[in-house]
């Protein structure tokens, strides 16, 4: 039974840049519980929770219960 594709982790570095940042604020989204991340020798952070932290902090206009439009 083939087993599915690991999720791709990325790095402090690789967030910074694509979410055109310093490697610090990215840290600090990670101390602060506002992008969750992995500490396996250094941070890593899923694609999925990046795009997850990227939906979170869009601002597109939500109706009230916190769906969007």
């Amino acid at each position: 039974m083939p087993s599915e594709p690991a999720e791709k982790l990325l790095t402090i570095e690789e967030v910074a840049k694509i979410l055109r940042v310093s490697t610090r604020s990215v840290t600090r989204y990670i101390e602060f519980g506002r992008l969750k991340a992995s500490k396996i020798g250094v941070w890593r952070i899923k694609q999925s929770d990046l795009d997850n932290f990227l939906e979170q902090t869009s601002n597109q206009k939500k109706n009230r219960y916190g769906k969007k439009d």
